[in-house]
């Protein structure tokens, strides 16, 4: 029985290896080649030069008036020679 099984899978993978793939064939492609270039059409004509208007000039906006000026404080005095020394943590 084990021989057996082991021929049965001998025998099918010859003959499954032995078949024949079918070869695949492309059909031509036809590539269109164009023809030469044809003469030249004429010259357009030349058109026109066109300048706009230019527009109006808008109005200058009203100036706004100088505030008044705030009251002034009188100068402190001066300082004592005074040091102070900060330690460093």
């Amino acid at each position: 029985m084990k021989y057996s099984t082991l021929f049965a899978a001998l025998t099918a993978a010859l003959t499954l290896s032995a078949c024949e793939r079918a070869t695949v064939v492309t059909p031509p492609t036809v590539v269109t080649v164009p023809g030469p270039a044809g003469p030249q059409g004429a010259t357009g004509a030349t058109g026109e030069p066109a300048k706009g208007d230019t527009g109006a000039t808008g109005n200058t906006g009203a100036t706004g008036a100088t505030g008044a000026e705030g009251a002034q404080g009188e100068r402190g005095e001066k300082g004592g020679e005074t040091v102070v020394i900060v330690p460093v943590k």
